[in-house]
């Protein structure tokens, strides 16, 4: 339980940036986050994750954090310093946050009522984060450690989703030990894949977000290529065949009473892009349409999926689930998002927004929903 005192507010660490090849778009994130805190409601402490690991203490300035001409922000740019470092509390019970400066005595920076970390992909959204923050017994927004490991890793996600009978795409997962010791054999089992299913394939890092590191594949030319690129980010890689149809994206949303899927939202074909990419999504600003013209009966299937898909992986908090509707007129679940982007043009919040919650309120309720939750075992 919160050890907060009743004569002050909670206290809201918005910890972002990180190690991963998401770092940048994590920052912009943060900067929208930051400025839709109730400040009369919350104090907050920005703490900004350097692409080397470091905890640094960084500005309240959300509007530093935003895409400017194609330029990607960082947090080594919006440090207050290059050496110093954030301490969490290492033991339970203890929610008091400090500083350290090389050569200097720790400084206290006050407690901590709950975390709101808005990393993407590795290092932070895997269940890595989450899983320090439960040591220290700190409440935080967003799944736990084993849905975050789930909703990161393509091929565990989909392995859930089966169990759970959700209708998931033909795909064949590639891990490192396999391409280094038998190229020969992996390629076969996708050409296998291909043989069955068809070309294009698409190749993807099995453990990265925002469309990083996947590639089109037309034909077995471009595949080690394409698997070169993916290992990049991840040396785990999924291969999966192209699902034709229309991409239907959700919102799921924890309330009082329990999770709610939001107006579903589709991804139109970008002209520009082979596929809803990095540049499509954050640079070039690409808009899905929200609602998406559903039928009534579409809507509500493709909303009881994301929170079938919400319970199946023991989601918290939130969760983006992104499907297929095939040209047979079924949904097929491709993955869940446990912390989706927050950027102004993103998907999950314009889809709250049209579901009668603002952003502001959405982040009223995630932190809410964050300080309501026992930690430990739930």
């Amino acid at each position: 339980m919160s050890s907060q005192s009743p004569s002050r507010k909670p206290r809201v660490a918005v910890v972002f940036g990180g190690r991963s090849s998401e770092h940048a778009i994590s920052v912009v994130t943060a900067g929208a986050v930051l400025g839709a805190i109730d400040r009369e409601k919350y104090e907050v402490l920005p703490i900004g994750i350097t692409a080397d690991g470091r905890w640094a203490l960084t500005a309240d300035e959300p509007e530093r954090m935003a895409i400017e001409n194609r330029k990607l922000p960082s947090v080594s740019e919006l440090a207050d310093s290059d050496s110093g470092g954030v301490l969490l509390p290492m033991e339970p019970g203890n929610r008091e946050v400090s500083y350290l400066e090389p050569g200097a005595v720790p400084k206290a920076l006050g407690e901590v009522d709950v975390v709101f970390p808005v990393l993407h992909g590795p290092y932070g959204e895997d269940g890595t984060l989450q899983g320090l923050l439960e040591m220290s017994g700190v409440p935080y927004v967003g799944a736990g450690v084993l849905a975050s490991a789930v909703g990161m890793d393509k091929e565990y996600m989909k392995r859930v989703f089966q169990s759970f009978g959700l209708p998931v795409g033909p795909y064949v997962t590639i891990r490192p030990r396999e391409w280094a010791r038998d190229p020969g054999a992996a390629r076969k089992r996708i050409l296998d894949l291909a043989g069955e299913h068809g070309w294009p394939l698409f190749v993807k890092p099995a453990r990265a977000g925002s469309s990083m590191g996947i590639s089109k594949v037309d034909d077995i030319g471009g595949l080690d290529e394409a698997i070169a690129e993916a290992q990049r980010h991840d040396p785990k890689v999924i291969v999966e065949s192209l699902l034709s149809g229309r991409e239907i994206e959700c919102g799921v949303l924890e309330f009082e009473d329990g999770p709610r899927a939001s107006v579903p939202a589709e991804i139109p074909p970008v002209s520009a892009h082979d596929f809803y990419d990095f540049e499509a999504k954050y640079i070039d600003s690409a808009s899905g349409i929200v609602p998406a013209p559903l039928t009534p009966e579409e809507t509500a299937r493709v909303q009881e999926l994301a929170v079938r898909a919400f319970d199946a992986a023991s989601c918290e908090g939130l969760v983006r689930a992104d499907f297929f509707r095939t040209e047979d007129g079924e949904f097929v679940i491709n993955e869940i998002n446990t912390m989706p982007g927050f950027t102004p043009i993103s998907m999950y919040p314009r889809m709250w927004q049209k579901s009668g919650v603002s952003y502001a309120e959405l982040v009223d309720r995630l932190i809410q929903a964050a300080l309501r939750r026992e930690t430990g075992l739930r």
